[in-house]
């Protein structure tokens, strides 16, 4: 199709100059009339110019379906890698960027294969028709302005494009830093007005459309030098052809329709030449936004799945931490030689001060990260060893910051178990004791939670985490700071649902808690602090009676606040010390 259209292109100035060279006689003396003239030529030009354009657009809907499909795939493989990436990555890069470079990228192949089949092909193809017919009918002279003419006509493109591309670079990354900006202050909006910074927020914005402006003037400049250059070179190049078509003319040697035939050739390469910088210039853009979105398909998946991985067996949930020394970065270790157990089908809690490691624990297990020495057992198996789905299917974590989805309550419960019923996802609702808040609602489970779910309560998306893990029913359960959000009936009426849910299962359940009071009926209790284990293991009673780390921290968070009065200067007792439970 594409070489029908543009072999009929050609032909049209054929047509035309069998018409203008019929025309030139005169009709009164010969006593003939416009069709016997030029009849047939007519209908050939007009033939010619819808066959060209008919054959293009055919082209045009059976090329969309290959460039569609080779984008979705590219754009579906890049996706899924970026949710295979490590949370170090994710923790790291900002969502709007990268949502820009994935938009752009797939644009940029869009382009990249419309442009090679639509322009550059049929371009290359229309200069070489034409190059043939002015020589094989003219002589060299006009196939040689005329090749003159496109090599300088492509290397002023090719060399004025690669100068503008650094300010295209420039308005790249201001625009990715604009989009940036603008998404990480909507996406904290409460923190923009917790704290009055609207124009703050503004001003960054402001910033960085500030230099965004910048890099579009100098585009913009720069494409009137390139537009400008372009027209010179194509015009003095039309400008001698048709000084050597007159010379012919005067001579004889050519007729009038052979003038506005090699016009018309000449002129029909105007069109897709001009196209030819545009194509250049936004392939170059294309090739660098292709080029940021496969990089980060090259990003490197550190968590690794072993080869010949084989799927976790569970044979009640034993977890053993053995020499085990991670940090986020090399210089600055989190977890230093630490060994603990965790038994199968016991509830275990993790305690200790800010920094300690309690949360880097459960991500280690998690396989977000892998440790840097030592290894992690889960009954005799390294979880290295097995694959990471299996790990991760049998694990459920209820994280102290819910992610939400912005769905429905129904949506975001189901998230749990996809497959569930709505009867399944009403009864982990009764559990976490949140059915009764959903059904008051207008909408009930249909009701939107909003981005992040802002749109409820603290308390509400922590139960809505624990109805979502109910409703999974792993058999490893995490839960850190899992009802820091809940007043204390709820959080007491919550937790002994939990602990009769685990009871009445037997998993192995590992909570991690800043409030003591909400563990001291675990089973053990593991005690950390500067990234190793404060003291051995124990039960609460034990471990108070140790005075030691942990009785120090009970002592602190079961001691109410002295109070000075400023005036007098005395110390006013507003509580006792409740006692060792």
């Amino acid at each position: 199709m594409l070489v029908g259209a543009k072999v009929l292109n050609v032909q049209v100035p054929f047509y035309f100059k069998t018409i203008i060279d019929s025309m030139n006689i005169d009709f009164l003396a010969y006593g003939g009339t416009v069709w016997t003239a030029a009849g047939a030529a007519i209908v050939g030009y007009g033939l010619a110019r819808v066959g060209a354009t008919l054959f293009g657009e055919l082209r045009n809907a059976v090329f969309a379906n290959v460039a569609q499909k080779a984008i979705r795939r590219v754009a579906c493989n890049v996706f899924e890698h970026l949710l295979r990436l490590d949370l170090g990555f994710h923790l790291s890069k900002q969502t709007g960027g990268l949502t820009r470079a994935i938009d752009r990228g797939t644009k940029g192949i869009s382009f990249l294969l419309t442009s090679m089949v639509f322009h550059i092909v049929p371009i290359t193809l229309e200069v070489g028709l034409v190059c043939g017919i002015l020589t094989y009918n003219y002589g060299a002279q006009f196939a040689a302005v005329t090749a003159a003419t496109m090599v300088a006509y492509t290397a002023f493109t090719i060399l004025t494009t690669s100068w503008r591309t650094k300010f295209r670079k420039q308005a790249n990354a201001a625009d990715n830093k604009g989009a940036t900006v603008a998404v990480d202050s909507l996406i904290n909006y409460e923190a923009v007005k917790y704290f009055n910074n609207e124009q703050f927020e503004v001003a960054r914005y402001d910033k960085a459309l500030k230099n965004y402006e910048t890099a579009s003037i100098k585009v913009a400049t720069s494409l009137a030098f390139l537009n400008s250059g372009q027209n010179i070179i194509f015009s003095s190049a039309l400008t001698a052809m048709m000084y050597l078509a007159c010379q012919g003319v005067s001579a004889g040697t050519l007729s009038v329709g052979d003038l506005v035939m090699v016009n018309q050739l000449v002129f029909q390469l105007s069109v897709p030449l001009n196209f030819l910088g545009s194509v250049y210039r936004e392939l170059r853009q294309s090739l660098i936004d292709m080029e940021t979105l496969f990089n980060l398909q090259k990003v490197n998946v550190n968590v690794q799945e072993a080869p010949n991985a084989q799927p976790l067996v569970l044979k009640g949930g034993h977890i053993k931490f053995e020499n085990v020394t991670f940090g986020y970065h090399p210089d600055r270790p989190i977890l230093k030689n630490v060994s603990f157990e965790i038994p199968a089908g016991k509830k275990t809690a993790i305690v200790g001060p800010s920094g300690c490691g309690k949360s880097t624990i459960l991500r280690l297990l998690f396989r977000f990260y892998d440790t840097t020495s030592g290894r992690i057992l889960i009954d005799n198996q390294d979880i290295r060893t097995i694959s990471i789905s299996s790990l991760r299917h049998a694990i459920g974590v209820v994280p102290q910051d819910t992610p939400l989805f912005n769905n429905t309550i129904s949506h975001n419960i189901r998230y749990g178990r996809i497959d569930a019923t709505q009867e399944e996802v009403e009864a982990v609702a009764r559990r976490a004791k949140i059915h009764e808040i959903i059904a008051g609602m207008p909408k009930g489970y249909e009701t939107m939670v909003g981005e992040r779910g802002m749109m409820i309560s603290g308390g509400e998306k922590q139960r809505l985490a624990i109805a979502r893990v109910v409703l999974k029913d792993p058999e490893l359960l995490f839960f850190d700071e899992a009802t820091s959000a809940l007043d204390t009936h709820t959080e007491q009426a919550l937790l002994s649902n939990i602990s009769s849910i685990l009871k009445e299962k037997q998993r192995t359940s590992v909570f991690v808690a800043h409030r003591l009071r909400t563990i001291f009926d675990a089973d053990q209790i593991i005690v950390l602090k500067d990234g190793q284990l404060a003291e051995e293991p124990g039960t609460h009673e034990q471990l108070v009676n140790r005075d030691g780390v942990y009785a120090t921290l009970w002592a602190a968070q079961e001691t109410m606040p002295e109070k000075v009065d400023e005036e007098e200067g005395d110390v006013v007792e507003e509580g006792e010390k409740r006692g060792k439970v």
